[in-house]
């Protein structure tokens, strides 16, 4: 039986053409808690458990499928709060969350490039990817998005967001994958559903980094994938 299990497992990582990451948690280190912070060091003191890694509220749902505005989602901040916070202040308290994106996984990404196809697919929001994007450039002096992949998707473009089937859908169509040729990388267990149902492996980076996923060839290790 372990040996049957062995073999399933080499063959799905022998077979993978095309990966997917997650960018959060995968790619991009964030840390949830600081948002909760960034309010209280704004005044704000009792919203409790406003972003979390598992909650997020419904008006955030809809600014990570680009159907709020920054504007819009700005002045929800200041209804919610009760605080006639700034633009600037507010913008400070959503980025707070970003933290920063390690060398050796940038060039961990290019030289994946070299032996599958790579992309990203990531739930964001357009005053985050406003920061990071220019962080990032400023970082490195390239582009990561058009040098580490060969498509980079943000929910507040696709108007999808994980974990819905659709936007794993619309990736495998856009760029004529196989799903079964396809991995998706997420740090969040239930991401993985909506890949799963299109057909996509998916494995649950629940620890550790991606250096650890692939050996001195880039080939992915015999890690078990769903």
């Amino acid at each position: 039986m372990r040996k049957t299990i062995f073999n399933s497992i080499l063959h799905i990582t022998q077979m993978i053409k095309n990966i997917i990451f997650d960018f959060g948690g995968v790619i991009h280190d964030i840390r949830y808690e600081n948002v909760g912070e960034a309010f209280v060091r704004h005044g704000v003191t009792h919203l409790g458990d406003f972003y979390t890694k598992d909650f997020q509220t419904p008006e955030m749902d809809l600014f990570e499928k680009g159907m709020l505005s920054p504007a819009e989602y700005r002045e929800y901040i200041r209804r919610t709060t009760g605080h006639n916070l700034s633009d600037s202040d507010i913008d400070d308290i959503v980025n707070a969350i970003l933290i920063d994106v390690p060398r050796e996984r940038v060039e961990l990404l290019l030289k994946l490039r070299q032996r599958y196809k790579v992309f990203l697919f990531s739930n964001t929001n357009q005053i985050n990817y406003d920061c990071f994007t220019v962080r990032l450039k400023e970082q490195y002096g390239f582009d990561i998005f058009s040098e580490c992949f060969d498509a980079a998707y943000f929910s507040h473009f696709m108007h999808l967001r994980k974990p819905a089937k659709e936007g794993f859908e619309l990736i495998l169509r856009e760029q004529h994958l196989v799903p079964d040729e396809t991995l998706f990388i997420d740090d969040i267990a239930k991401n993985l559903e909506g890949a799963r149902a299109a057909g996509i492996h998916g494995l649950h980076l629940s620890t550790g980094s991606i250096l650890d996923l692939f050996n001195e060839d880039m080939e992915l290790k015999q890690t078990k994938k769903g």
